[in-house]
């Protein structure tokens, strides 16, 4: 067992949290909930052993393995993918080594007497009981398997790290992670950059293999499938339910509702109690009285109602201007670089006003195909965009297209046109630009802060073909619901490419999914689709077992 005792995180003279407690078991899957701000990540780096607390201490046994992932890390530049993840054995294997070591010293010394020679044969015994206590394990397949899992093919494993992108070197810190079977894994955003398939055997090791388990994320339906607890930090305190996600909602609403009845019966004791005070002060026969209530209301400790997001922003695209009824039409594309063949015959059309989803393996084509829309790549085979389709894109690199010498509000205010201009505050605080925030020129901000300035940008153009690519990365949960809510209402076209099951369902309709140099439509929702999917791969699983 570990447990978090009293901790408190303060920052000039202000606490983040106060005298936080709660004890993690084996098998508890927690997810670790509350607003922006309120000091999630900062309490997984304290468990984690990355900072310290102000005040309070985290305990653990001392052969406790606590396994841990940022958001942002990268991994050494100087070795393979097969390589860099093998090092989650290096413990075992340093073992090992010391064992020979202190053995050929064994076998060498002849001082068999001596202290040093003693402290040699009691070293060697310290060390063999622990790891000939470990259980034997074929390293390299246990590597495969889970790079295989979280979606490497056989070719990538002898390739240079340095090759990969930032969400491709954050899968191999997660395979190193989790082959070294720790004792706590702490995940901070771990889907963000993993395609369905892989979020899936996530979900799947998690459920099934891991110990204990303390996540942070947005991913609605992630966090609802693996965990078995919700612990929120909010005003400076930690609420700890004993259910998932989706319970925690209900449970936290019903609190909420409790506070606000007790709240309300405190405040009319209290003005019946300050209005008798008033009326009864000078007189004699009610001294006594006066004396006592005047008490009773000084030591009354205020019950306090927890924060409420009330601020329900109700944003919404601005009016689509009319596109034909075919705002997409492809025929027979096909995508080669080199030898190399992305997909074959491609044939996609999608009317005015449908909502689609791109869905797939990282890798197997779904952004190659929006640069072939776009315009930005060669192809062979058909493609069309219908009459008046004006277009707005949102891709990952699209944060690096703004100005770094504005500021955050002039970012926005430059675009913004009629009313909405009046509401621009308060946009960006939907997006979590507030106070301060709005003043910071775009050159310092995060990346995920440019992505998120980026997406408020493209909600204020007028276009009535709209094509994003993995929009929520950097979006929590209240802020993917604005955006949502958004789509739904808007009237034009989309193109959604996303791992994110819970922000697809309900939106779109449609699924086109790239895999085997294919791109395969199905009339469902991503539900239907994932459905479908499940038994077309355990058939495939039982075929392959005849």
């Amino acid at each position: 067992m570990i447990s978090v005792d009293n901790v408190t995180v303060e920052f000039g003279g202000r606490a983040l949290f106060s005298d936080v407690t709660f004890n993690i078991n084996e098998k508890d899957r927690i997810a670790l909930m509350g607003k922006n701000g309120a000091g999630k990540s900062t309490l997984l780096k304290i468990i984690a052993g990355a900072d310290k607390p102000t005040r309070g201490k985290i305990s653990a046994p001392n052969d406790a393995v606590i396994a841990y992932l940022p958001q942002h890390l990268l991994t050494t530049d100087d070795s393979t993918v097969f390589e860099e993840t093998t090092k989650a054995f290096s413990k075992i294997l340093d073992m090992k080594a010391e064992i020979d070591e202190l053995n050929h010293q064994l076998e060498t010394r002849t001082d068999y007497e001596s202290d040093e020679y003693m402290a040699i044969i009691e070293r060697v015994s310290e060390v063999s009981e622990k790891y000939y206590s470990i259980e034997e394990i074929n390293f390299d397949a246990e590597v495969e398997k889970t790079l295989l899992g979280l979606g490497f093919l056989r070719s990538d494993f002898i390739r240079k790290t340095s090759e990969f992108s930032g969400g491709w070197r954050m899968r191999i810190e997660l395979a190193k992670i989790l082959l070294q079977n720790p004792d706590l894994i702490l995940l901070d955003e771990p889907t963000n950059h993993l395609d369905i398939e892989s979020i899936q055997w996530l979900e799947d090791f998690l459920m099934n293999s891991a110990k204990g388990v303390i996540v942070i994320s947005h991913d609605r339906a992630f966090v609802d499938n693996i965990t078995n607890r919700t612990v929120e930090i909010t005003m400076g305190r930690i609420y700890d339910y004993k259910v998932n996600y989706s319970q925690y909602l209900q449970l936290r609403k019903e609190r909420q509702e409790q506070q606000q009845k007790q709240f309300n019966e405190q405040q009319k004791f209290i003005a019946e109690t300050t209005e008798f005070i008033e009326r009864f002060k000078g007189t004699y026969s009610k001294t006594l009285q006066v004396q006592s209530r005047v008490k009773m209301l000084e030591k009354l400790e205020i019950v306090e109602v927890d924060e409420v997001d009330t601020s329900a922003l109700n944003l919404k695209f601005p009016p689509a201007p009319r596109s034909g009824n075919y705002p997409v039409i492809i025929e027979e594309v096909s995508k080669r670089y080199g030898d190399h063949l992305v997909f074959k015959d491609a044939r996609i059309t999608i009317e005015r006003g449908e909502k689609v989803a791109f869905v797939g393996k990282n890798g197997e084509g779904k952004s190659t195909l929006v640069k072939a829309i776009m315009g930005e790549i060669d192809f062979e085979g058909d493609l069309k965009l219908g009459h008046n389709s004006m277009i707005g894109y949102f891709a990952q690199n699209q944060a690096a297209l703004l100005d770094g010498d504005l500021t955050v509000f002039q970012t926005i205010d430059n675009i913004a046109v009629g009313e909405i201009r009046t509401k621009i505050k308060d946009i960006l605080g939907a997006f979590m630009f507030g106070g301060d925030d709005i003043n910071k020129k775009v050159s310092v901000l995060s990346g995920g802060e440019r992505t998120r300035l980026a997406m408020i940008k493209l909600l204020l153009e007028p276009v009535n073909l709209l094509i994003l690519d993995e929009p929520t990365n950097h979006l929590d949960l209240k802020t993917k619901d604005i955006l949502k809510d958004a789509l739904k209402a808007f009237e034009g076209t989309v193109i959604l490419i996303s791992h994110d099951r819970d922000f697809l369902d309900g939106l779109a309709s449609k699924v086109f999914e790239f895999g085997n140099k294919q791109v395969k439509e199905h009339f469902e929702d991503i539900n239907g689709f994932l459905r479908n999917k499940k038994m077309e791969n355990l058939k495939e699983i039982e075929r392959k077992g005849k």
